[in-house]
């Protein structure tokens, strides 16, 4: 079904008193079939965080003749919230609030919060996903050097040391989590143990796998975190005896559309190490569901061989189909960094020449999302201690943190819009069939045409505090997510 007859249908079905829209799903108590959520920093003097809806259709944060005053997520609580994690096939929300450390669920068709999504997490997050299923949370807190799973199988939650440890990536089908750390150039990743492995290794750190760097808890273990490691030499327990595999500061894993396959992100110069490339990985072997693994990892030699070189800088990236959209910051001749797109074609790892963007901080995780009519959105934060911002003669067009690229030609994409400066960009939401996004940008909401970049009147839709995240609550897929 088309989204365009989608809405005509749910219309219907709402004005005949029907309860459910498109795909099946709830009609909400709000009536609204297109709603874009809002993570609200500090909105009033008595509160540090909120969820506000809007109806994404009319462009409105209140209904009909002011009736409502405005839409909100019920029992939110969260303070200073930075992410949400948009499921909307689950009909689900996971926020993230950086003032309390807390992860909270919504549910869009209730319009409520339900809940912690994860309990025992240990201290603030510089990362964290929930998995679809909402059976697992992985967490990694670098303050604490942890990477906490939380799984809610068994109701545990498991801190695994990792010294430095800052972002976590997830596939889409929630079996594989791959932890990074800050100035490294290794990755790691859990795996649950069964019983026998869980007595095997409750010996202390003597009794662990060789590629195990911490298992928990230690006299009884559950889970181990695992280097990703050269199977060259392996003993007949399936000990690793090769060396760790080495990337190049390595930020981030995007996953491909079937979740088999992991592009590792080696951020390079932007983030202090050599040479921005992307790593192909099978997930296969860093399966942490027990009993699912299988096959190995490559050697270092075949991983040297599946690595794609990045001049534009690699710290984020966008799979689409047999298309890689890599963004990254690389450095300039004047000691700037200036934003840059490449697109891989991985069908054959080739990388095109580097399409200049909006700059931004150099190793920071952008956002990207794919939008109506063949356009790339993307958002940068700290655009303006870029090379654009820098050298305003040369860059007339503007130094702004959001791009819109046309990529009806993925392989040869164009730049038809960098926005005028107004703030870091820290949100976008695609509302797909309409023909607009929503953007979280300076701390105020925004909408744009996707056919042109053009400005959509935004008035009604502008927020009280400071809005940093946005979400299409009724998007189709879960691909309609920045974060992710």
């Amino acid at each position: 079904m088309s989204a365009v007859a989608a809405l005509v249908v749910s219309a219907a079905l709402a004005g005949c008193g029907g309860t459910t829209y498109f795909a099946g799903r709830t009609l909400p108590p709000s009536g609204l079939t297109n709603r874009v959520a809002i993570a609200i920093q500090n909105p009033s003097t008595l509160t540090k965080g909120a969820l506000q809806f809007v109806d994404a259709y009319y462009d409105t944060r209140s209904g009909y003749n002011g009736k409502p005053g405005s839409y909100s997520i019920s029992g939110f609580s969260g303070a200073l919230p930075i992410t949400i994690q948009n499921l909307p096939e689950e009909q689900l929300g996971l926020v993230y609030s950086s003032g309390d450390g807390t992860f909270s669920t919504i549910n869009y068709a209730t319009e409520a919060s339900t809940g912690s999504a994860a309990a025992g997490l240990n201290g603030l997050s510089s990362s964290i996903f929930g998995t679809r299923s909402q059976a697992y949370v992985f967490a990694a807190s670098q303050a604490s050097h942890v990477l906490t799973v939380a799984d809610h199988t068994n109701g545990g939650s498991f801190p695994l040391a990792l010294p430095g440890v800052y972002r976590v990536s997830v596939n889409p089908g929630g079996s594989v989590a791959l932890a990074f750390a800050q100035n490294s150039n290794y990755i790691y990743y859990p795996r649950k143990l069964t019983t026998a492995q869980g007595i095997a290794y409750s010996g202390g750190p003597t009794t662990w796998p060789k590629a195990a760097v911490d298992c928990e808890p230690q006299t009884a273990p559950v889970y181990c975190l695992f280097q990703a490691q050269s199977p060259d030499n392996v003993d007949a327990t399936g000990n690793y005896y090769g060396a760790p595999l080495v990337f190049d500061r390595p930020v981030k894993a995007v996953f491909s559309a079937d979740g088999g396959t992991a592009y590792i992100l080696n951020c390079g110069p932007e983030c202090g190490g050599s040479k921005a490339s992307i790593s192909v990985l099978p997930v296969g072997p860093m399966i942490f569901l027990i009993g699912q693994q299988s096959g190995t990892l490559p050697t270092s030699a075949a991983l040297a061989n599946s690595t794609v070189a990045i001049p534009g800088g690699a710290s984020n990236a966008l799979v689409d189909s047999s298309t890689l959209y890599v963004v990254g910051q690389e450095p300039m001749s004047d000691g700037y960094f200036g934003g840059h797109l490449t697109v891989v074609n991985l069908l054959s790892n080739t990388a095109s020449a580097p399409i200049a963007i909006s700059d931004g901080a150099p190793g920071a995780i952008s956002r990207m999302l794919l939008a109506d009519d063949n356009t790339l959105w993307i958002g940068m934060t700290q655009c303006t201690n870029g090379e654009r911002a820098h050298n305003p003669s040369v860059y007339t067009s503007g130094y702004g943190c959001l791009s819109m690229l046309n990529v009806a030609t993925p392989a040869s994409p164009t730049v038809t819009l960098i926005e005028p400066y107004i703030g870091d960009a820290t949100g976008i939401a695609a509302v797909t069939g309409l023909h607009k996004v929503y953007t979280a940008e300076g701390g105020q909401v925004y909408i744009h045409s996707t056919v042109d970049g053009s400005s959509i009147d935004n008035q009604y839709v502008t927020v009280t505090g400071t809005a940093y995240d946005v979400a299409y609550m009724d998007a189709t897929s879960d691909s309609d997510n920045t974060v992710y």
